[in-house]
């Protein structure tokens, strides 16, 4: 779901359903403020995708006092988009991201953790 659609019930149900699946399965407390924090998110699609950066924002929002006090604290975003028809290996892919690739279903995985000093990234 788009942060830029017109359509606001179906961002917030979707907003809804991120924060409910986030609740279920972080098990920790959320990560305080002053923690800078990497996003990584990996969208599995049909052949009609979202555009990348716009569901970067709800899944953002969705999060906050679940998983991290603010967004604020997201420093790094990664997104990568492919599609299910694509050839995607599987070896070394989280479980839950390997086993949509398998039967074909749509999915965004989403992955929080420090982020990591800036060179790391150059």
């Amino acid at each position: 779901m788009s942060h830029q659609t017109k359509n606001r019930g179906n961002l917030q149900a979707w907003k809804s359903y991120v924060e409910r699946f986030a609740q279920r399965h972080w098990k920790n407390p959320y990560i305080p403020i002053g923690t800078d924090l990497r996003l990584t998110l990996v969208y599995l699609c049909d052949d009609s995708p979202a555009d990348i950066d716009n569901i970067i924002k709800p899944i953002q929002d969705a999060m906050v006092g679940i998983v991290y006090e603010d967004d604020v604290q997201i420093s790094d975003v990664d997104s990568h988009r492919r599609y299910l028809t694509d050839v995607i290996i599987i070896t070394g892919l989280p479980k839950i991201l390997a086993d949509a690739v398998k039967v074909g279903n749509e999915i965004v995985y989403v992955r929080v953790q420090s982020a990591d000093k800036l060179g790391v990234y150059l």
